[in-house]
């Protein structure tokens, strides 16, 4: 008989993070989460009629028994918390799974084939104590700046630091350790001064575990409601959309339902300071779905407003009035991209609400567990 170095891949998506290292494999799972510790014969032999043992350590300590006569006894550490796959054994497997894993089952697992002569045993080694996804907020927050706090847990306790969109990891204050119900918690802050989306990345090296959270700083010079409305006068029914305090200076479009850009009939900014007002007005040559759409290409923040409006200018169901923004990068649970806004394609209803601009979340560009 002859373990294969890493099987089972099917069963092992809840048990964490599995690697083969020369004829052993190591399992690490988060606390609590469940543990598939993987044996299984490369010839695929049925063992149904067979006995296998798996013991912890060099104490050799019990942890499950099947004999040959389908019979089994799990050790007292693991009294409800362990099984095998019955319905596998046909194919070789001795596979067995811990639930609701505690820090005590870290340690080497012996998978034990007793017969036929000459016993193999096969080592498994299970790391109970990888991170889970840090929790990131924002403590306080002026127009200039945001202080974020990150804190992580885990055995052994990771390191942590914070990272920008383009990876950079930031200054920060030194990291604060503290004690609650009996696991040691990592607190690290730190102050970014614009808009971005910034990750918490928690590193356990001996374990080789990394995993991280997101969190998008919205800061008040990036735009945010843009009213839009018709007028009506003697050339025509305009189009007219008011972005007001934006910094840095936004570009602002007017779009069809089709993401055709409407030409601009007029265009005025005002520069406040710092900051800048822009009234863009363009032409209604068809009924349609209509939104002026504005973006910081600097900060990476798009937003918006959407209505529908008729030839004859009329807006459905009434006149048109100032209209709430479509979405924010701020709103967005899961954070976007620039390029997956501009990838996403604009269909509504017609409506006279605000809408949602429709977005595919940006993938973490970390190599981060837990996906």
């Amino acid at each position: 008989m002859e373990l294969l170095p890493l099987v089972c891949l099917c069963l092992l998506s809840c048990s964490g993070e599995t690697s083969a290292a020369g004829d052993g494999v190591k399992v690490v799972v988060k606390e609590d989460d469940d543990a598939v510790l993987p044996c299984s014969l490369s010839n695929k032999e049925d063992i149904t009629g067979q006995a296998f043992d798996w013991k912890k350590d060099e104490s050799q300590k019990e942890v499950f028994f099947h004999d040959a006569a389908g019979h089994t006894n799990q050790g007292p550490q693991f009294i409800d918390r362990v099984s095998h796959f019955q319905d596998q054994m046909m194919n070789g497997n001795a596979s067995i799974k811990i639930r609701k894993t505690k820090m005590a089952d870290s340690g080497n697992y012996s998978c034990i084939f007793p017969h036929p002569e000459p016993r193999q045993t096969f080592i498994i080694e299970l790391v109970v104590g990888a991170a889970p996804k840090p929790f990131v907020t924002i403590l306080d927050q002026t127009k200039d700046w945001s202080l974020l706090q990150c804190e992580a847990h885990g055995d052994p306790l990771p390191t942590v630091e914070w990272k920008d969109s383009d990876n950079k990891t930031l200054p920060a204050d030194s990291p604060k350790v503290s004690e609650r119900g009996g696991r040691s918690y990592i607190t690290v802050k730190t102050t970014v001064t614009k808009a971005d989306n910034y990750s918490c990345v928690a590193t356990q090296e001996t374990i080789s575990h990394r995993i991280g959270s997101e969190i998008f700083v919205h800061l008040a010079g990036a735009a945010s409601k843009p009213s839009v409305t018709s007028i009506k006068s003697d050339d025509g029914t305009v189009l007219q959309c008011e972005v007001l305090g934006a910094s840095p200076k936004p570009k602002v479009e007017w779009k069809d339902s089709s993401g055709n850009i409407l030409p601009v009939k007029d265009l005025k900014v005002t520069e406040r300071g710092d900051s800048y007002d822009i009234v863009l007005q363009a032409a209604l040559t068809k009924t349609d779905n209509f939104r002026c759409v504005v973006t910081q290409e600097e900060i990476g923040h798009q937003t918006g407003a959407e209505t529908y409006v008729p030839l004859d200018g009329g807006a459905r169901g009434g006149n048109i009035a100032a209209l709430d923004p479509l979405v924010t990068m701020e709103t967005v649970a899961s954070s976007l991209s620039l390029s997956s806004i501009r990838g996403s394609g604009l269909r509504s209803a017609p409506c006279l609400e605000a809408r949602e601009l429709p977005a595919s979340p940006s993938a973490s560009s970390l190599p981060l567990s837990d996906r």
